[in-house]
This record gives C-alpha cells, structure tokens and sequence, in this order.
C-alpha cells in the first residue's frame, strides 16, 4: 500500500454511503476555525488551503490541496472544534460525507481504516520532522523541513513536486524573512536539492 499523509476514497463508494458534491467559489470559505467536525472532505476538482489567523491578522498556512485529496478528516474521530480554516482558493468541487455515514462506512470496509491510519501516521511523522528542522539555525534545514512535510501529501511525491507556496509565503512557514528564503533557495539550487523554473519551485 503506497501511503501518503491525505485519503483518496474512491469516489462511488463514497456517493454509495450519501455523499453529495458541493461547489464553491474561489475565497468561498468551506469550514472555519471553531466549526464542529460534520463531513469528511475530498476535493474532486479545484484547490483548498488550510490556514489560521493570528491575533494580527497574519495569515498561517498549513497546506495546499488538490484534487483527490481529503482534508480534516483526522477530527472526524474527536470532539474538538476544527482548530484552522478550509478555504477554496479557486472554483471548486468537494464531495462531502456526513461523519456517521463516514464511520459506517469504515466499519463496513475495515481496510479504509487501516488505511488511513497509515495516513494519519504519516502525517504525524512528517510533523514531528518539520517541528524538528524548524528549532534548527540553519535556513536550508528550515526550508528541506516544510518542503519534506508538504510533498509528503501528494501522491507524486516520488518524483519532482512543485510547491503552491510562494517565497513569502514559505518565509511566513519557517519563521525567515523573505530575502533568506530567496537566498537559500537559489543555494539549494545550486547543491541540487530543488529546481527553479520560471520561479516555480520543484521539489
């Protein structure tokens, strides 16, 4: 079983348990910071990122998303509100489970629990490594760290991954100023570790 850190169910199982598809516009907000866990989440067309604001109204983001990529899934299982936002980035199309069909469904297919258990393992470790690189001086450290746990989410990540993320928004992630980030960038290029092509950052 080839695991990444985000489910892809497929898709006529989930319409066979109720699931229903739901549009929305580009900045359209599909839960926010507080909301009760009611639906499990999988993009079937456009892109999704997750973030929080600061008490000075700084943007945090967490992930970018695409298509056949699921997201809050992991507070399906707990009681707690969600702790970020879900906002569609350009017109979108989600396919949405209610919770209790979701966990019947589980029950009914027990190797989608196992599977995403693999999931949710993975994204935990990719945390810790990220958290780890983060405590660390060293700007590259910094950077290799968000870029490990952000490629860790998409299926390709065995090849070349291109990061959603622009520079500023990187340097918001690790906590550099945007220069640094330019910087190191270019640095990593030169040691081979990234590729840069018309500004675009592959992985």
């Amino acid at each position: 079983m080839k695991t990444i850190s985000c489910m892809n169910i497929d898709e006529h199982l989930l319409y066979s348990f109720g699931a229903e598809d739901k549009t929305y516009k580009p900045k359209e907000t599909i839960f926010k910071e507080g909301d009760h866990t009611l639906y499990y989440f999988q993009i079937a067309k456009g892109k999704v990122k997750l973030n929080n604001y600061n008490e000075d109204g700084k943007e945090f983001i967490h992930n970018i998303l695409k298509k056949n990529q699921s997201f809050g899934d992991p507070l399906l299982f707990l009681k707690h509100p969600y702790p970020m936002n879900a906002v569609c980035i350009e017109a979108s199309e989600i396919i949405r489970l209610p919770k209790n069909s979701f966990l019947e469904m589980l029950k009914e297919n027990p190797e989608l629990s196992l599977e995403m258990n693999a999931c949710f393992s993975q994204q935990v470790y990719y945390k810790l490594v990220m958290m780890q690189s983060l405590a660390s001086q060293n700007p590259v450290q910094r950077l290799k760290g968000i870029l490990d746990y952000l490629k860790s989410f998409h299926e390709e990540s065995c090849g070349s991954f291109q990061v959603e993320f622009t520079r500023q928004e990187l340097a918001n992630l690790v906590g550099l100023r945007v220069e640094t980030v330019i910087r190191t960038l270019k640095k990593m290029e030169k040691e081979g570790q990234i590729k840069l092509e018309n500004r675009k950052i592959f992985y």
